[in-house]
């Protein structure tokens, strides 16, 4: 056993004696991607949490992931385990944190053989390469999560080759963005409140708002003008690339934005109704063209993370049969 795998285990041993409460630093595992991104620093916080900042030339930064890993990952250090990359949405103080924090995903996959992989994605990083009227090449979030966070968890945390992957909002939209655009990467993927087609009526003006809810007031540095520049705006659409996810196993839910069963009376919001035209214009196209998906449309409901909690539950046979679970 070499001496960067005994330190590991001897970190999972401190923070099981220390408690959940005791942050463990360890040293990093010295995994690299392709393009040289590294884990710089990793912080275990209890026996399957660990968050890793990884200096990342994608973002021209570093960038957190929290990763879960499974109850039997320490006791067999020569096993891979599928992964789970969940995507949260815009704007989010508490960011790669937020699936963790607000949902109960850590006891729902407790009795789980799969890795889980919460990435950050930025205010409203958008799970795109930014155009930035060409003048830079950052941030690339596409880049940061498809190839410098899995081959990290790959190569570092012994994640495997089978993946699916899941978002809400523009997390959802990120999940099928990255299933198209790297065909075959993930094996299942589903969209929470998403937006899977961003060039539908209206949507382009709720991606300007949700830019300018992060604090973007210039919303032409993400893909241009949506008409000036609509060749790139399809090319980073899932709705005008429905042939590309066949194959995918496919999951979308939506609510309808008025007071649903998990809201406090009288709560309602625009975000989900802009949501639901979205997702259903891309779940439309899907059937027009043949390609199988699971749609939960289920009437009231907010956009918030009481209906995500649920969605992760609800598409889990979707995302486990991906997974070879």
């Amino acid at each position: 056993m070499n001496r960067r795998r005994r330190w590991g285990l001897l970190v999972l041993s401190m923070v099981a004696l220390l408690g959940s409460s005791v942050p463990a630093i360890a040293a990093p595992t010295g995994a690299t991607a392709d393009n040289g991104a590294k884990v710089v620093e990793e912080t275990w916080l209890d026996a399957r949490t660990v968050d890793l900042k990884i200096s990342s030339p994608a973002l021209g930064t570093t960038g957190m992931v929290r990763l879960l890993v499974p109850a039997g990952w320490a006791a067999r250090p020569t096993r891979t385990w599928p992964a789970l990359y969940l995507l949260h949405g815009c704007c989010e103080p508490v960011d790669y944190r937020s699936w963790d924090q607000f949902t109960d995903v850590k006891a729902f996959t407790a009795d789980k053989d799969a890795l889980v992989v919460m990435p950050t994605g930025g205010p409203a990083g958008m799970y795109t390469k930014w155009w930035n009227f060409g003048l830079k090449n950052t941030p690339d979030w596409d880049t940061f999560h498809t190839l410098e966070v899995r081959q990290i968890v790959e190569r570092g945390y012994r994640a495997g080759a089978r993946r699916a992957i899941a978002g809400l909002s523009i997390g959802g939209y990120g999940a099928l963005a990255y299933s198209f655009k790297h065909k075959g990467m993930f094996a299942a993927a589903a969209s929470y409140s998403g937006v899977p087609n961003t060039l539908n009526q209206g949507a382009p003006l709720f991606i300007q708002g949700i830019l300018a809810r992060a604090g973007i007031f210039n919303y032409l540095e993400l893909w241009g003008d949506s008409w000036g520049m609509r060749p790139l705006w399809s090319a980073n659409n899932p709705f005008d690339h429905v042939e590309d996810l066949r194959g995918t196993a496919l999951y979308v839910s939506c609510g309808n934005g008025n007071t649903g069963p998990l809201d406090p009376p009288g709560q309602s919001d625009f975000f989900e109704p802009a949501a639901l035209s979205s997702s259903v214009s891309f779940t439309d196209r899907l059937k027009l063209k043949g390609v199988p998906v699971t749609v939960d449309y289920y009437g009231d409901g907010t956009h918030s993370w009481p209906y995500w909690q649920r969605a992760l539950r609800s598409s889990w046979p979707v995302l486990a049969g991906g997974l070879g679970l």
